[in-house]
C-alpha cells in the first residue's frame, strides 16, 4: 500500500492554500467583525475572548499582546480558581466544560459592561459551554463575534439542547476554514496531521484588529495598542493605557 505524502514542505503548502481560502472567504465578515469591534472600543466597551482547549490559543491572540487592542480580556476556565476562589481541583474535572452554570460564572467573573463585546473561539462550535456562554452574552444584550470552522460546524451533530450552534447566535461569524477535525495530512491509519485552525485564525484576529484600527482612526479615535513591554519604556506607557479600564482587564484569571 502506497504511503501517503507527509512532510513540512506539504504541510506548508497546504496551510498557505487555507490560508489564502480564510482571506477570500471572509472579507465581509472581517469587515463585520471590524466594525464592532471599533464601536466596542469608541463606546469605552472592552472585548471579552473566550475558547476552550486550543481556542485559548485564539483568545491569547486578542488579549493582551503587543500590537494589539488595550481593552481586551481573557476568559478562561482557570478563572475559576484564581478569581472565582474555587478549588484548583476542579480545573482537573474532564466534565467541566459541561458543567450547569459554568457560562453564568464565568459571565460573572469577567465584568462585562453593557458595552462590552464578546468574542468566542471553538473551532466545532458545538460544545455546550461555548453555546451556552454564547447564548448568556446575547441574552445579556452584548454583540457577538464568532470565530470558527463552518465545515466542522455543520459535519458534527448539534450537542447542545437548544439546537443552536455558536455561529447560529453571533452578529459577525468568522470562517477559519479548517476541514472538519482540523488536521490537514491523512495519516496511513485514516487520522490526520498538523492542524491549521490555529494559523487561519490568528490571521483572521490580525485582519479584524488592523481593519478596527483603520476604522477608529478614520473616525478621529485614538486606538489604545499595546506596545511590546520589551522596549524601551513599553510597560510603563502600556500602564498608563490599561489605567483606563482598572479593573476590567483580566488575562485568563489574573
Amino acid at each position: 500500500m502506497p504511503q501517503p505524502a507527509l512532510g513540512a514542505a506539504l504541510f506548508a503548502d497546504h496551510a498557505r492554500g487555507a490560508v489564502e481560502r480564510a482571506v477570500a472567504a471572509n472579507k465581509d465578515s472581517v469587515a463585520a467583525a471590524a466594525r464592532l469591534f471599533a464601536d466596542c472600543v469608541a463606546a469605552d466597551g472592552v472585548i471579552h475572548a473566550f475558547g476552550t482547549g486550543h481556542s485559548q490559543a485564539t483568545a491569547l491572540e486578542i488579549a493582551g499582546r503587543a500590537g494589539g487592542l488595550v481593552p481586551t480580556s481573557r476568559i478562561a476556565l482557570a478563572d475559576l480558581v484564581l478569581r472565582g476562589g474555587e478549588d484548583p481541583s476542579v480545573l482537573a474535572d474532564p466534565l467541566l466544560e459541561r458543567s450547569p452554570g459554568l457560562a453564568d460564572r464565568l459571565y460573572a467573573l469577567a465584568t462585562p459592561r453593557p458595552q462590552d463585546l464578546f468574542v468566542i473561539i471553538s473551532n466545532s462550535g458545538v460544545n455546550n459551554s461555548i453555546v451556552d456562554l454564547a447564548l448568556k452574552v446575547t441574552d445579556a444584550g452584548h454583540r457577538l463575534v464568532a470565530l470558527t470552522s463552518l465545515e466542522h460546524t455543520h459535519a458534527v451533530p448539534a450537542l447542545h439542547p437548544s439546537g443552536r450552534r455558536l455561529a447560529d447566535l453571533a452578529d459577525a461569524v468568522l470562517d477559519n476554514c479548517a476541514p472538519t477535525g482540523d488536521a490537514l495530512l491523512p495519516l496511513p491509519d485514516g487520522g490526520a496531521l498538523c492542524g491549521v485552525s490555529t494559523l487561519t485564525s490568528a490571521l483572521l484576529v490580525q485582519m479584524v484588529v488592523a481593519e478596527s484600527v483603520a476604522l477608529l482612526l478614520a473616525e478621529g479615535h485614538e486606538p489604545p495598542v499595546y506596545v511590546s513591554a520589551n522596549l524601551p519604556g513599553g510597560h510603563e506607557r502600556n500602564a498608563v493605557l490599561e489605567a483606563r479600564y482598572e479593573g476590567r482587564l483580566h488575562r485568563g484569571g489574573h
